[in-house]
């Protein structure tokens, strides 16, 4: 069973922590077939180390929790709040929506909404992170539910949504549903 140690410098906080032994117990258990009761983590603390002829005694800095960034993100775009949704996008960020070229600019996917239903809002069902050296991918699923142009409503409609987060802002989302598989087709007269 594995026990692993951790030594930290001084100025991380207790939620750091604990988010950091959970995780490393985590990457243990992906590589080694130990049950979660087995698999031990200890957090030491250092008051200063040296290294390249320099001496620290301070840790850096903590990355901001992606997962509720992300909800942020949707909670916010949920209300349509523009500004405050722009606040946590990287400048060079990306969408990609099912049938849609790439945008940039949150206008554009409202414009491009108005053509399929009033309103949506989601359910969730739970966010997933996984880590890289570039950032964290953070996805999550669930069923959307809203209205549609003419009024009746949608419920329980698959999604899923996966995003890039790096530096603390979100740099990339792609998203799939299945509303074009439920959405109403309108009745032609001749």
């Amino acid at each position: 069973m594995p026990v692993i140690s951790i030594t930290l410098l001084p100025g991380y906080s207790k939620e750091a922590e604990s988010t950091m032994v959970r995780r490393v117990a985590l990457a243990a258990r992906s590589v080694i077939a130990a049950p979660a009761a087995g698999t031990t983590v200890f957090v030491h603390h250092a008051s200063t180390y040296q290294r390249d002829g320099k001496v620290f005694g301070a840790g850096g800095a903590e990355h901001v929790d992606a997962a509720r960034l992300v909800r942020q993100f949707l909670d916010r775009m949920e209300r349509r709040d523009l500004d405050a949704a722009r606040q946590l996008l990287a400048p060079d960020f990306a969408m990609r929506f099912p049938g849609s070229p790439v945008m940039h600019r949150l206008e554009e996917l409202v414009q491009r909404s108005r053509a399929s239903y009033r309103d949506v809002a989601k359910t969730y069902e739970r966010f997933d992170e996984s880590w890289t050296d570039d950032g964290t991918v953070v996805t999550c699923f669930g069923t959307l539910h809203g209205h549609w142009l003419d009024g009746s409503a949608f419920d329980g409609i698959r999604f899923i949504d996966r995003f890039e987060v790096a530096d603390g802002l979100i740099r990339r989302q792609d998203v799939w549903n299945d509303l074009a598989l439920h959405k109403p087709t309108t009745a032609t007269t001749a």
